[in-house]
């Protein structure tokens, strides 16, 4: 998951924090809070305390403190129950929504694909598709995920 179990929720946010010319930590603190207000409700606690789902979203948050114009996510659904990974990808929609771009490497392809600008099928570490939403429509998805001829 990405994040320190052994140290509370802030300190996990803060590990994430890098001096910034134009932004302080409050503010920065401020803005993960707002995205991530359950975060700020239990900064005392044990990471290890939360859901896999709201590690996942801490692991994002501490992400977020370096105040990135690119976040690159690997897997952001793996392990979860539907309804938390439907909750993290509202959050990924939301934060590219203030202006961070995402690259996403994701297995749930359909969930991926749903809320990409653009998306990249690899085969074999090559891309062998590149599309919108109508990305899963093309038979050769089939083959690729599946084997399938």
């Amino acid at each position: 998951m990405g994040v320190f179990v052994q140290q509370n929720i802030k300190q996990n946010v803060r590990l994430g924090f890098k001096t910034q010319p134009n932004i302080g930590k409050l503010t920065l603190d401020n803005k993960i809070y707002k995205l991530f207000p359950f975060l700020q409700a239990k900064e005392k606690d044990l990471a290890q305390n939360l859901s896999g789902g709201q590690q996942q979203m801490l692991a994002i948050a501490r992400g977020l403190m370096q105040n990135p114009k690119l976040l690159l996510l690997d897997e952001p659904s793996l392990g979860l129950s539907p309804k938390m990974m439907k909750e993290i990808f509202k959050k990924i929609i939301e934060i590219n929504s203030k202006g961070v771009a995402i690259i996403i490497v994701e297995q749930n392809a359909k969930q991926a694909v749903e809320i990409a600008n653009k998306t990249y099928v690899l085969e074999d570490g090559q891309v062998a598709l590149i599309g919108g939403k109508e990305i899963l429509d093309n038979k050769k998805i089939k083959n690729i995920y599946f084997g399938g001829r």
